[in-house]
């Protein structure tokens, strides 16, 4: 089953044309350039509009991800390096 509706697409394809125009602006009324911007855009306002749209991430659930893919510190690396002279 699809995750998006044809009424998602359409409204996102819109957001895309109206950035290459220059037309598309944030809320806070600036130029859009970033292309994944203007796709964020087109989300929210299908959303609003009612199309089939997943619902956005929760922030529990950002913040999970992002501790995953979080480089280590030199604190971390510190500790690994003496468990690794530990198991030796």
């Amino acid at each position: 089953m699809a995750k998006y509706g044809k009424k998602a697409q359409s409204t996102v394809r819109s957001a895309m044309k109206r950035r290459k125009k220059g037309t598309l602006r944030s809320g806070s009324g600036a130029k859009v350039t970033s292309r994944k911007q203007a796709i964020a855009i087109g989300l929210s306002e299908a959303r609003q509009k009612g199309a089939k749209v997943p619902s956005k991430k929760t922030p529990s659930k950002t913040r999970a991800k992002k501790s995953a893919r979080r480089k280590p510190t030199k604190r971390m690396a510190k500790r690994s390096k003496k468990t690794a002279r530990a198991k030796r």
